[in-house]
């Protein structure tokens, strides 16, 4: 609990004092209002009074004890010390005193979801205030219809009220006036407006000591910045605001709310509905206000639906208008509408009946003046175009197309994705083309100002749509080399920028060391089955105080857009072979490109080809575990199946020379060597094209000279093969057996030209950025990998895992060998599966005898793999591993 400075006295003598207190110094007004009814000194210099206290002090007492209960307590027990307050406000003769207990009556009662009741309240309230008592009563009026939707009513009763209170020199009450009216601003979508009534509120915060009025100011900031679209300022300023209420004790379920939408936008919807769903139950648990409550599970439906769990979405939706209805509050049942007719979509539920409801919702919406009627519209759109009603689709979507040149980027997004169904509707290509360029040249402006490569990845799948619109029209065109291009246009623009992460926090330094001593202390005492909930309890927090600092870091810029030149790459390819495999509607196209030339070939189902390369993966790691030789000809058949589902007729075509393989997102983890038709070529893998050209063009700088050999703990052979590589390459930097501890290993791989990490490897699919290397002291997360200056020019990971990646966003990765390609790593030779340690040290000697003759990594690893006895775990091993990149 904080206490304040000396710039606000304690209260002496009059009760009245303790009022501003609630929003100071909570747990001390709420003290000192007891003291005055049970008669009992209260504060430093607010003495009892003889007996019971005068029917105005009592009634002071009790709005004091109920404007706590309202904002941090039982809603129920606020209403009945406020109904108190009332009474005996009445019975003291001042109708100030009476006005001013009636408008927080009323707006408890609206939190209540008794509209009514509450409206009722405050109009006899604005009756009977007069001067600065009736502003103050109007500005709380203004808020109630603020909770309310009634954003023109609010506007009106604070336009009334500033100029009073400005006068009075009311400076607490005129910066609440200030930052209420901003909010307003904010939700018509008036940002500018918004802005300047914000920064004229902090100006007059900053003269006082109202802590929680100073935590709700920076929670505002955070909005606006938001709405802005700037989130990374906006997930900053939410966690300042919620580090000041937690240190007040006080709930924050508006800031849960306002916090879920950044998250939605940021593409963390699993996130936000774990957060919207904890938040509904800690405010149902202690009978908090209804009002609330119903914004919880707004929102929550909001992040079902962005989860893939439209049911849900629906149940939490249907509540949320019943809610939304019972407290009369007309802009929040719209947007509630809103959500439903969505979640139905996405449940697959389309009729007539949803394009009318949509319609209905929209028209709605816009007479609430509500950024949100362009969904409303495009959903209305998008259900007629599903049920061929042509007129009714191009009415619909032109409405919402009418956005796209208004608005922060990323929501203008969805106004390019309506113009761009109304060009495929008519047939018109060109306009497709067009509408999806420029819908996705926006998605990248706002994705650019995010610094932490998670968000990035996460917010692509925004532009999915325009993505797959674009492909189909190019698709249907019958041009390969157009359809190249687009698919290039949306793959791995994440790994085309490194991320921006200041090595030199403090602070993140701080918890990410902490994070890997706890990390080591766990490991340490799991195996002998020591209980450590309260280490473990620190890890989890230690790893959200990491992640949280890392989405709220700002892009430093640097993203040269998208200049992929079909030309170039097949120059580049010489004799060799690029298959770059798009899925599209769920349908494989493979794009064979080489000798001049771009092919396309139709080949299986995404979903059918996943299955099989999870089968294929089971496999090896099987054999990897003890599996028996039997199993080498199951293992070889899922290869001949996985073939022909990954590239149908196109291996007929593919003639002689190098691979580079380009799979979609969710089909990296693929075991390529498998692949009959892949097994004996030199073969490397890639996130895109472009990616490739890219670490083809890199060279290696002069100073990057050195040679890092790094070997973790706990490897069944001790990363025997450590040592006999040190033997060949001399003058190595070696590290392991206690000096293998991540600071010293960081400081070694930056800027060095060959890496080799033996080290058990975690991947985490839950949180990709917290995958793994096991050093001496912990964990050797992605986090850490991220603040290399200079990644090492080629690595091999030879441990388990090491090279998996998690497909997030739209075709986007995350994990270890994702963190290093844009960091300047050429050359990447990694594990998709886990292997077998004793199986690995003889391909790994094989693979360095390569790399020291000059071949590539895809060449050193396939003469290694061929090199391997022909026993079912050697090969197994072999097949286990992948070059990826281009050196």
């Amino acid at each position: 609990m904080t206490g304040g400075s000396s710039r606000i006295p304690p209260p002496a003598g009059d009760p009245l004092s303790l009022l501003p207190l609630v929003f100071a110094r909570p747990a001390d007004a709420l003290a000192g209002a007891r003291a005055v009814l049970s008669g009992l000194p209260g504060l430093p210099g607010l003495p009892g009074p003889p007996g019971a206290p005068s029917p105005h002090d009592a009634s002071v007492a009790h709005q004091v004890i109920g404007i706590w209960h309202r904002d941090f307590g039982d809603l129920m027990v606020a209403i009945g010390h406020l109904r108190q307050a009332r009474a005996l406000a009445a019975r003291s003769g001042s109708p100030n005193r009476e006005a001013d207990v009636l408008a927080t009556l009323g707006a408890a009662l609206i939190h209540a979801g008794r509209t009514r009741q509450g409206m009722a309240a405050l109009e006899t309230a604005v009756e009977r205030g007069s001067g600065v008592t009736g502003a103050r009563v109007l500005f709380r009026r203004g808020y109630a219809w603020w909770v309310l939707g009634g954003h023109r009513e609010a506007l009106d009763d604070l336009r009334r009220a500033i100029p009073t209170l400005r006068r009075a020199q009311d400076t607490i009450w005129t910066a609440r006036a200030l930052t209420l009216r901003a909010t307003v601003h904010l939700a018509m979508g008036s940002v500018e407006r918004a802005e300047a009534d914000f920064v004229a509120a902090e100006r007059l915060w900053d003269t006082t000591d109202q802590e929680h009025d100073k935590a709700d100011a920076v929670e505002s900031r955070g909005l606006a910045a938001f709405r802005s679209g700037d989130l990374p300022a906006a997930l900053r300023l939410f966690d300042e605001a919620a580090s000041r209420y937690e240190a007040l004790g006080t709930p924050m379920f508006v800031l849960h709310i306002r916090r879920c939408g950044v998250l939605l936008a940021a593409g963390l919807a699993r996130e936000a509905l774990e957060e919207a769903d904890a938040a509904t139950e800690q405010l149902n648990r202690m009978g908090g206000q209804t009002t609330r409550s119903a914004e919880l599970l707004l929102i929550a439906a909001r992040a079902a639906i962005a989860a893939g769990e439209p049911h849900a979405a629906i149940a939490r939706a249907s509540t949320a208008i019943r809610l939304f209805s019972s407290q009369r509050r007309d802009w929040w049942q719209a947007h509630a509408r809103l959500v439903l007719v969505q979640a139905r979509f996405a449940a697959g539920k389309v009729s007539g009946r949803s394009v009318r409801d949509a319609a209905e919702v929209a028209v709605r919406l816009a007479e609430l003046r509500s950024p949100e009627a362009v969904q409303a519209s495009l959903l209305a759109g998008r259900t007629a175009l599903a049920l061929g009603w042509e007129a009714d689709a191009e009415r619909h979507l032109a409405a919402a197309a009418r956005t796209r040149g208004r608005g922060p980027a990323f929501a203008r997004v969805d106004g390019w994705v309506a113009q761009a169904l109304r060009a495929a509707a008519a047939g018109r290509t060109r306009g497709v083309l067009d509408a999806c360029r420029r819908g996705l040249d926006l998605l990248d402006e706002y994705r650019m100002t995010l610094g932490a490569s998670e968000l990035r990845a996460r917010a692509s799948a925004q532009g999915a749509e325009l993505a797959v619109l674009a492909q189909r029209a190019t698709l249907a065109g019958g041009s390969p080399r157009r359809f190249l291009g687009w698919s290039e246009r949306w793959r791995a623009t994440v790994l085309a920028v490194p991320p921006t992460r200041p090595p030199d926090d403090p602070e993140l330094l701080r918890d990410v060391t902490a994070f890997r001593e706890i990390s080591s202390r766990v490991d340490t005492a799991r195996p002998g089955g020591v209980p450590v909930p309260a280490l473990e309890r620190e890890q989890r927090r230690l790893e959200k105080e990491i992640r949280a600092r890392t989405l709220r870091t700002r892009s430093a810029g640097g993203f040269d857009g998208h200049r992929f030149d079909a030309g170039l790459l097949l120059d580049g390819l010489g004799d060799g072979w690029l298959i770059e495999i798009v899925a599209v509607d769920g349908e494989l196209h493979v794009l064979l490109c080489g000798r001049g030339r771009v092919r396309r070939f139709a080949a299986g189902r995404l979903a059918d080809a996943a299955i099989d390369a999870d089968h294929a993966r089971a496999g090896l790691a099987r054999i990897a575990y003890g599996g028996s030789e039997g199993r080498l000809p199951v293992l070889e058949a899922g290869g001949r199946r996985l073939q022909e589902s990954l590239l149908g007729p196109a291996v007929r075509h593919l003639g002689d020379g190098p691979v580079v393989v380009v799979p979609p997102g969710r089909l990296h983890g693929v075991p390529w060597a498998l692949l009959p038709a892949l097994g004996e070529r030199v073969l490397s893998v890639s996130p895109s094209a472009s990616a490739w050209l890219r670490a083809r063009r890199i060279e290696p700088s002069p100073a990057k000279e050195r040679v890092v050999l790094v070997r973790g703990p706990g490897l069944a052979t001790g990363g025997a093969e450590i040592p006999l590589l040190a033997a060949r390459y001399g003058e190595a930097t070696v590290l392991g057996s206690g000096t293998a501890v991540a600071p010293a290993v960081l400081a070694a791989l930056d800027g060095s030209r060959l890496a080799h990490i033996a080290a058990h490897g975690t991947f985490r699919s839950d949180s990709p950025m917290f995958s793994s290397l096991r050093m001496d002291d912990g964990p050797l997360t992605v986090h850490d990998v991220e603040r290399l200056h200079s990644a090492p020019y080629r690595i091999v990971l030879s441990s388990c895992d090491s090279g998996r990646l998690q497909p997030v966003g739209a075709n986007e990765l995350l994990g270890l060998a994702a963190a290093l390609l844009p960091l300047g790593t050429a050359g990447i030779v990694a594990s998709s599966v886990p292997v077998d340690d004793q199986a690995v040290v003889p391909l790994m000697l094989a693979l360095h005898e390569g790399l020291r003759r000059g071949l590539s990594m895809a060449e050193a690893l396939r003469d290694a793999r061929l090199a391997m006895p022909g026993d079912a775990l050697n090969r197994a091993t072999g097949w286990s591993f992948s070059a990826i990149g281009g050196a």
